[in-house]
């Protein structure tokens, strides 16, 4: 009976490992190479209150509305979009939250989405309550929007699972004439 050294037997395993970490990491340059993948940008434009009402009670009436801008700069993966959730907080307070219908976002996309939060009966506490008021007799308030997406990849006929994507955006809304402000605010992405 042939005996089998087993340092050879070890050779052969770690050999057999290194080459299989090569062929993985191989592969997985050569798709990164082919897709080039980029972040997505995300901002935020044209943003207005509309109803506002702070009471002496600090009670807090309002419709914020915001566009969101998505671009997907990618030339071979779209997005799948499948749960969207906004919130909106003022000095890390929530003021409000919505959810968006999901959707689809093609290749070498622009998305605007429209965003309306509506701020119901919501009570601001001491010192935010005065800073509110503060920011809105300046006219303008800084405000935070958080939107948090369950997202999926899609490279010709694959797609990946669930992923998290967060951004968070500092829009400022200017009280002035209840209009819409033309500035773009950019957002920091997370995924």
């Amino acid at each position: 009976m042939p005996r089998h050294n087993p340092v050879s037997l070890c050779r052969c395993i770690a050999i057999a490992i290194l080459t299989l970490i090569i062929i993985v990491g191989i592969t997985v340059l050569i798709i990164w190479l082919a897709l080039k993948p980029r972040k997505m940008v995300y901002s935020i434009e044209n943003t207005s209150v509309h109803n506002y009402n702070l009471t002496n009670n600090d009670h807090l009436n309002a419709n914020f509305k915001f566009g969101l801008r998505a671009y997907n700069p990618n030339k071979r993966i779209s997005i799948y979009y499948d749960n969207i959730e906004v919130k909106l907080f003022f000095n890390y307070q929530p003021i409000s939250s919505n959810d968006v219908e999901p959707f689809f976002q093609p290749h070498r996309n622009v998305t605007r989405l429209d965003l309306s939060l509506p701020a119901k009966d919501v009570v601001l506490y001491d010192d935010i309550a005065r800073e509110f008021k503060t920011e809105r007799s300046a006219g303008v308030v800084e405000v935070e929007v958080k939107i948090r997406a369950k997202i999926r990849f899609k490279v010709g006929v694959w797609k990946s699972g669930h992923r998290t994507l967060k951004i968070l955006c500092t829009p400022k809304v200017s009280f002035s004439n209840y209009r819409r402000s033309s500035k773009s605010y950019p957002c920091d992405v997370d995924l």
